[in-house]
């Protein structure tokens, strides 16, 4: 297996690197911009799994994600981040990215997290999933508000996830963390409460 880890802290990048040295992974290559990536890819083929950090120099909001997604002929691309929010996990996703790592990751989940994406599957640790704004009652997100929309429609998880192309768990924890914000008993309760405030 061949990873490209591209950040720009010198620190994290020989890190991520030292902790993914493993016996199944041949090699590990680690640059710190956006463009020394696509060069190392140009030059030396597609590798198995990218890791792009998302605040690198080059990088352009997903915009980089794009380009190396192109670059390493469709192979996986993830996004590494330290400090990003879930909404920005989410547009990853949308956007194609294999997984979304967060810094804090341990050595062996991170280890796990590479074989996992190479193989094509999708990786995000479940506490980053479960992650809820500190705030009760608190504004909703642009994407709380679409998920309302379709409760108040009548629409199961399922098709709301359809409609807004998400992963059905990423619509239950959105639903969760409306209710709580509206203090919602249930999807109905929510519903009626949107209703009342003019929300949807």
């Amino acid at each position: 297996m061949r990873i490209l880890v591209a950040d720009d802290h010198d620190l994290v990048r020989e890190t991520i690197a030292a902790y993914l040295n493993g016996t199944e992974i041949e090699e590990v290559q680690t640059v710190a911009t956006l463009d020394e990536a696509l060069q190392v890819v140009e030059e030396t083929g597609s590798f198995d799994l990218v890791l792009l950090d998302y605040n690198m120099p080059g990088m352009n909001g997903l915009d980089g994600l794009t380009r190396m997604q192109a670059a390493n002929a469709g192979r996986p691309v993830a996004i590494l981040s330290g400090s990003a929010t879930r909404e920005i996990a989410d547009a990853a996703l949308k956007a194609g990215a294999q997984g979304f790592i967060p810094k804090t990751l341990s050595a062996r989940s991170l280890l796990s997290a590479a074989r996992f994406m190479a193989a094509g599957e999708t990786y995000v640790p479940l506490e980053f999933l479960q992650q809820q704004p500190a705030d009760k009652g608190g504004p909703l997100t642009r994407r709380e508000l679409e998920v309302l929309r379709g409760i108040c429609e009548g629409k199961a998880n399922k098709e709301i996830a359809r409609d807004l192309d998400l992963q059905e768990v990423t619509v239950k924890l959105h639903v969760k963390t409306l209710s709580r914000k509206l203090e919602a008993r249930n999807r109905t309760h929510a519903a009626m409460i949107a209703r009342d405030r003019g929300l949807a």
